[in-house]
């Protein structure tokens, strides 16, 4: 980022962006590549297209977009019992404190990230938690979350398909966690829970693509197409 766009300072020798970046990246050295940090950079344009639309705290954002995601590797390594939305916050927390930002935006980045979860119980209350959530989310349809979706299926040695089950029913990191599983699951229902009017503009064209490619599976699968 060039270096008029930092938007930590340097006064007593506080963090700054940059710093901020480096850190994170260190954290997706050996990820899983559904959840790399190319995923954390496509988040952070997805958040500064959404959130200069949305007029929202920059500084807020553009922080809690970097470090989002590094509490994922902990929920991957434990099969989903550590919620990667709560433990990224913790983890964030002793980093944040350094940053020459307010003490509330230092407290809206912590929820920005505890909040981004899909699947949390914490749901993001203001504006730059929900440009957050809604970049996440954006990230995770279209041609780009199906992409992902299936190579999240090929980490956890999931099968293609199944016809023979409910897959409402399966369990995640399963052989039954397929790319078909997390769209019925999860990201079918994207489009509704978005939650900023540039979000829904950009969810329309995703979720429409999403749609006709799962069809067109389903039926090429049972080899009707």
């Amino acid at each position: 980022m060039a270096r008029k766009e930092k938007v930590i300072k340097d006064a007593d020798n506080k963090l700054l962006l940059e710093d901020i970046e480096a850190f994170a990246k260190t954290i997706f050295g050996g990820s899983r590549a559904s959840h790399d940090w190319e995923h954390t950079l496509r988040v952070l344009k997805l958040c500064e297209r959404i959130g200069t639309k949305e007029g929202v705290d920059m500084d807020v954002v553009r922080v809690a977009a970097y470090l989002h995601d590094i509490g994922r590797g902990h929920q991957d390594a434990t099969y989903g019992t550590i919620c990667h939305a709560k433990k990224g916050a913790e983890m964030a927390t002793p980093i944040v404190r350094d940053i020459h930002l307010t003490k509330q935006q230092k407290a809206n980045i912590i929820h920005c990230i505890r909040s981004h979860r899909f699947r949390g119980n914490h749901p993001p209350e203001t504006p730059e938690a929900k440009v957050l959530f809604d970049a996440d989310k954006l990230d995770a349809i279209g041609a780009v979350g199906i992409a992902r979706a299936y190579l999240f299926a090929g980490e956890v040695g999931a099968r293609l398909h199944n016809c023979d089950i409910d897959v409402e029913k399966t369990k995640p990191y399963s052989k039954n966690d397929t790319g078909y599983r997390e769209y019925r699951v999860k990201l079918r229902k994207i489009r509704d829970r978005i939650l900023t009017k540039e979000g829904r503009r950009l969810a329309e064209e995703r979720h429409e693509f999403m749609e006709q490619f799962f069809k067109r599976f389903v039926k090429e699968y049972k080899g009707e197409g």
